[in-house]
C-alpha cells in the first residue's frame, strides 16, 4: 500500500459552544477517489479546507507530503488582478505544467478564455474556476459541490474527465450519479466524527443504515445494562464493600455514557400543503414560440399537462429551459401559439437564483410573511419555531437573519415556506442544488407522492429517474436550434429513446447506402447478371458473422477488466491502452455490421 500523501488526525474544531468537529481522521493516498459525505452543517466543507491548509484546527495532527500538489475549487473564486477568465485560469499552473490544458479545459467547460471575470454569472465563474484547479492536474485534487450551476452535458464531460486524472481525487457533491461514477471510496461525516467505506457512493446508504441500526442496538443494550445494575443495587445481596464501590463506579460510568450519546441528526419531516383540486387540464400549449433577434429560443412547440403529471424540463445552459417553463406557466407571453392555464390551480414556485430571499429578513419573518408568530399548514395552526424544527432549524434561530444561514439551509428555508402553502401546481427550477442526501430524499418522496401536478427543470440526473413521468429536452442538445421533444419517462429513458432513434437513424442510411450499392452501377452489372453474390461476397456474408462474435467478446473481457475500480489507480497506462483498444474494437466491429447488412441486403434482392 502506497504511503499517504495527506492525512488528518483527530481533528477537533469547535464554532461557539457546539463541536463542529470532534475528532475526525481523513487519509489520502495516491489514486484515492474520495466522496466526503454528511448532513448539510456536518462539517464537510470544513474538513476539505483543513485539510488544504485554508483552515486551521484548534488540535489534531495534519500531514501533507512536501512534494505534494493540492488544489481545492473555491466556492467564491477571486478574480480581483485578472483581466480575462483565461489570466485566472493559468495562474493555478505550476513551473513545467502545460499552458494548453487551460484552453482544453475552457473549451469544454463552454468558456473561451476572453471574458471579462467582473460580468461572469454564478456558473462561469464556477466553470473557470474548476479550469485552474483541474490545469496543473495535482497530486490532490479537492472539489466542493464541483456540479452546481453545470448543465448536463458539461457533468457528463467532468465525470469522464475526473475518471481519466491522475490526480487523487476528494469530491463533495449533492449529485448521486455524479459520486457513483467518479467514487472508490466514502468517508462520512456524522455528528463531529469520521467512518470510511472502502468502496464507492453506490455502496454508502446501505453501510450508512446498517452502522445507525448497530449503533441503535447497542445503545438498547447499554439502556438494559443500566436497568441490571439498578436492580442489583436496589435488591441484591450486600456483598463486600470494595465490590459494591466498583459496580457503583461502572454504574455511574454507564448513565454517564448513556446520556452523553449523541444521537444522528433528525431528518426533516415534511409534507406539501396541497390546494383544492385543479382542472383535469392543466396547461394546454398549442404551436408556441419565442426569439430573441436571430435566435430561435423555441420553435412551434405543443404540449399537454394534466393533472398528476410530473414533466422534467433539461438540456444544457442557454437552450432555453427557463424561457419555456416561464412561457407555460404565463410568466411569458409567446411570440406566436397560445397557451391556456386550467381552472383552480394555486402555483408555488422554487426559483434557482433564490431572488424570493431577502438576506435582513429573519426566518420566523420569512415563514408567516410578518404575519405574528404561527402560520397555518394543512389546515392546522402551528408555532413558527415548531414548524421551524420540522426542517432542522433550531428555535434560537427563529430570530436570525437569513444572510447568516448556509446554502444549503437557506434551499431548506425556502422548501419549508413552498411546503407550508397550498398548492396543486409546483415549480421547481433546480431544486436540488445545496440539498444534502436526506433532505433530497425527503423532496423527492414530496414529488413522487403529490397529487397535484409538477414541472422542475434540473441537472440532477437520478432525481429526474425517480420522479418524472416525462421530460421534455432539445431535439438537438448539441446544438440547440429551438426545437423540444417530450420523451416518456425520466432521464434515463430519455437517453434509451435517443439512443433508440440514432440507431434507426442509422440504419435506415446503411440501408439506403445498401440500395445505392446494389443499383446499376458498371462495377454491379456482372453480378446482376449472373444473379448471385460473388464468391468473395459470399465468403464474407458467411465469416462476418463469426468475425463481429469474437470482436463483441474482446470489447467485453476489456470492459469486465475496465469495470475493477482500483484498475485506474494501480495500472493508469494499463487502463489507457484498453479504452484505446476497446475504442478500436468498437469502430472495427460497426464497420463489420455495416459491410454484412448491406452484403445481406444484396443478397435477398438478388433472390428475390
Amino acid at each position: 500500500m502506497a504511503p499517504p500523501i495527506l492525512k488528518l488526525d483527530d481533528i477537533k474544531l469547535t464554532f461557539g459552544v457546539t463541536p463542529l468537529l470532534d475528532g475526525a481522521n481523513l487519509q489520502v493516498e495516491p489514486g484515492d477517489r474520495i466522496c466526503l459525505v454528511g448532513r448539510n452543517g456536518s462539517g464537510k466543507s470544513t474538513l476539505m479546507k483543513i485539510a488544504a491548509g485554508l483552515v486551521e484546527a484548534q488540535s489534531g495532527e495534519v500531514f501533507r507530503h512536501p512534494a505534494a500538489t493540492i488544489r481545492y475549487l473555491e466556492q467564491a473564486p477571486d478574480f480581483a488582478g485578472y483581466d480575462t477568465v483565461q489570466a485566472y485560469a493559468e495562474s493555478g499552473l505550476g513551473p513545467g505544467d502545460d499552458p494548453y490544458r487551460v484552453t482544453y479545459l475552457l473549451e469544454h467547460l463552454g468558456l473561451t478564455g476572453q471574458e471579462n471575470p467582473e460580468s461572469l454569472s454564478g456558473g462561469e465563474a464556477r466553470r473557470a474556476a474548476l479550469a485552474r484547479v483541474m490545469a496543473p492536474e495535482p497530486d490532490i485534487l479537492m472539489l466542493d459541490e464541483p456540479t452546481n450551476h453545470l448543465d448536463l452535458p458539461t457533468i457528463e464531460w467532468l465525470e469522464g474527465e475526473l475518471q481519466q486524472t491522475r490526480s487523487a481525487l476528494v469530491l463533495i457533491s449533492h449529485d448521486r450519479r455524479f459520486l457513483e461514477k467518479v467514487s472508490t471510496s466514502t468517508v462520512w461525516l456524522d455528528r463531529g466524527q469520521s467512518r470510511r467505506l472502502n468502496r464507492g457512493f453506490a455502496h454508502f446508504e446501505e453501510w450508512r443504515d446498517k452502522v445507525l441500526e448497530e449503533e441503535e442496538l447497542e445503545q438498547h443494550k447499554l439502556g438494559k445494562a443500566i436497568e441490571r445494575e439498578e436492580h442489583w443495587m436496589r435488591y441484591g445481596v450486600t456483598a463486600r464493600r470494595k465490590r459494591n464501590m466498583r459496580r457503583v463506579g461502572e454504574l455511574q460510568a454507564m448513565r454517564a455514557e448513556y446520556r452523553g450519546h449523541k444521537g444522528p441528526q433528525g431528518s426533516v419531516q415534511a409534507t406539501v400543503t396541497e390546494g383544492r383540486e385543479s382542472g383535469k387540464l392543466v396547461i394546454e400549449a398549442d404551436a408556441i414560440t419565442k426569439a430573441y433577434g436571430e435566435r430561435v429560443i423555441v420553435a412551434p412547440f405543443s404540449l399537454r399537462v394534466h393533472r398528476g403529471d410530473c414533466i422534467g424540463l433539461v438540456g444544457p445552459n442557454g437552450a432555453g429551459k427557463t424561457t419555456l417553463l416561464k412561457m407555460l406557466t404565463g410568466q411569458l407571453e409567446p411570440d406566436s401559439g397560445t397557451v391556456k392555464l386550467g381552472t383552480n390551480l394555486e402555483i408555488a414556485t422554487l426559483d434557482q437564483k433564490r431572488e424570493d430571499l431577502n438576506p435582513n429578513e429573519t426566518l420566523a419573518h420569512y415563514l408567516t410573511d410578518g404575519r405574528g408568530d404561527n402560520l397555518l399548514v394543512n389546515g392546522e395552526v402551528k408555532h413558527v419555531t415548531g414548524y421551524m424544527k420540522d426542517f432542522l432549524f433550531q428555535p434560537e434561530q427563529a430570530r436570525t437573519p437569513i444572510r447568516n444561514l448556509s446554502g444549503g439551509e437557506r434551499a431548506r428555508l425556502i422548501l419549508a415556506r413552498i411546503l407550508a402553502r397550498p398548492t396543486n401546481l409546483l415549480i421547481l427550477d433546480e431544486p436540488t442544488n445545496d440539498l444534502d442526501i436526506e433532505t433530497l430524499d425527503l423532496l423527492q418522496e414530496i414529488v413522487a407522492g403529490f397529487s397535484g401536478t409538477v414541472i422542475l427543470v434540473s441537472h440532477d440526473r437520478d432525481f429526474l429517474d425517480r420522479t418524472v413521468t416525462s421530460t421534455i429536452a432539445p431535439a438537438n442538445p448539441d446544438q440547440p436550434d429551438g426545437r423540444w421533444i417530450e420523451y416518456a419517462g425520466g432521464y434515463s429513458d430519455m437517453m434509451a429513446q435517443r439512443k433508440g432513434a440514432a440507431e434507426e437513424k442509422r440504419k435506415a442510411e446503411r440501408q439506403e447506402k445498401a440500395r445505392a450499392v446494389s443499383s446499376a452501377s458498371p462495377s454491379q452489372e456482372p453480378v446482376k447478371a449472373k444473379g448471385k453474390l460473388s464468391f468473395k461476397q459470399k465468403f464474407a456474408l458467411e465469416n462476418l458473422p463469426k468475425e463481429m462474435e469474437k470482436a463483441q467478446e474482446e470489447i467485453a473481457k476489456r470492459e469486465q477488466r475496465m469495470a475493477d475500480p482500483q484498475l485506474f489507480a494501480k495500472d493508469q497506462a494499463t487502463f489507457n491502452k484498453l479504452a484505446q483498444e476497446m475504442e478500436k474494437l468498437r469502430e472495427k466491429l460497426e464497420t463489420m455490421e455495416e459491410e454484412w447488412l448491406e452484403l445481406e441486403m444484396l443478397r435477398e434482392e438478388l433472390e428475390s
